[in-house]
Order: structure tokens, then sequence, then C-alpha cells
């Protein structure tokens, strides 16, 4: 008898490429109604209702009312760490369109992922604050958090960002975050929220109505280049 929790329910759920569409496009974080998800994959209100009921069921999403209209999201972080990890070890997409060449290039510049920074700006954030020694490289190669040092803590608090307190938190304070555009390490947990709420607050970047894509204003370009050295 096989101990081990049947995944292949959770598996089969995502399988189906409209359900992978609703989910994907609700790993910013948004609660967005039925009708816009059965747009974006491209099928009738009625199919859309019917897979949202099963993401409902179990456990990928839940569902709001307000007024007449029902409003999916993501059952938490746990759904969108999965989702993005399945996405690195996917195949790339096969772009068929200037449309989607575009799309894909927005994505992959910078992106949310429920929380935390995505892409090459994501990215370019972990490989400057391993850098500049704010984070370490954990001495277990199987371990899945980066440490943050002592300068590190010091630099954050400068920065705007507090940690104390929520490191003791459930939740992964700097975790290793394998990008499924770039197929490198950006961060996510406690500390990836922490820089995308900072960074939007300070107007550096900001993210673009309706999608999940970000751009850098040129005051974060400058920022950036004067805080960590990053040039984009």
């Amino acid at each position: 008898m096989n101990t081990y929790p049947n995944i292949s329910v959770i598996a089969s759920l995502i399988a189906d490429p409209s359900r992978a569409i609703f989910l994907e496009a609700l790993l910013d974080g948004r609660a967005l109604p039925a009708g816009e998800l059965a747009y974006m994959a491209g099928v009738t209100p009625q199919t859309a209702s019917s897979h949202l009921a099963k993401l409902v069921e179990g456990g990928l999403l839940v569902v709001e009312q307000q007024g007449r209209h029902r409003y999916y999201r993501l059952a938490g972080k746990e759904v969108a760490f999965l989702i993005e990890t399945m996405g690195s070890i996917a195949a790339p997409v096969q772009v068929r369109s200037l449309k989607q060449s575009n799309q894909l290039q927005h994505l992959s510049f910078a992106r949310t992922c429920y929380g935390h920074l995505a892409g090459k700006l994501g990215i370019a954030l972990c490989e400057a604050l391993l850098r500049e020694g704010y984070l370490e490289e954990p001495e277990d190669e199987q371990a899945k958090d980066y440490h943050i040092t002592e300068k590190g803590i010091e630099w954050f608090t400068s920065f705007g960002i507090l940690l104390e307190g929520k490191a003791g938190s459930r939740r992964a304070v700097a975790r290793k975050c394998l990008d499924w555009s770039e197929r490198r390490h950006h961060i996510s947990g406690v500390l990836g929220d922490e820089l995308g709420r900072r960074l939007s607050e300070l107007d550096w970047t900001r993210q673009k109505a309706g999608s999940r894509s970000v751009e850098v204003t040129e005051a974060g370009k400058k920022g950036l280049y004067e805080v960590l050295g990053i040039s984009l």
C-alpha cells in the first residue's frame, strides 16, 4: 500500500490546459472573476465554472463571493511555488506570434510571483545581494534557503525592510526559487515579499495593469544602480 500523499489527484487537476492557464493567471496574487479567467483561457463561462469548481474542490483555489460575482485566487503560496517550480522544468514556450513574443519578453524581464519579484530583475537582485555579502549560499547544497548575514540585516533595515519577528514565522525567510524563464535562482519567502513591497513603495517598480509583468521606473534604474550596482 502506498503511504505517500496521492499527488496524482493534484497532477491531474493541473494537467488540463485551461486549468493550467487559470493557475498561471493568478500567480500575481490577484483574485479574478470567472468571466475574466474564461476569456484568458478561451473557453465558455460554463466550461470555466466547471474547471474552477474542480480546482476549488482540489484545494488549489479558493473562491470569494462579492454580490453576484465570484472571485478566485490561489489557495496559498505553496500553490504558487508548485506552479513556478513546474514551469522551471517544463519545455520552453514555442513563440508563434509577435504579441506572444512581446508578452514573454516582458514576463522574462520582470514579473510578480505571489508577492515576490521574478525574471531578470529578481535574479539581478538576488545576485547583487549575494555579491554584497548581504546573503550567503547555504553550506548544505540541498538546503532551500539563503542565509542572511549580520551585514545583510543592517542593510535591509537601513533600506526599510524589517525582518525581526518575521524570521520566527513558519514561512521561509529567504527561499531559493528557481526562475522558470531564466533557469537561475531568485528570492521568495518573507524577504522576497518585502523586497517587492519596498521597491513598489519607493516607486522603483510598477506592476502593469492586468498583467504579472513589472516595469522599472527611471528612478528605480538609478536607485538600483546606486544601492546595489544593478544596471538595467
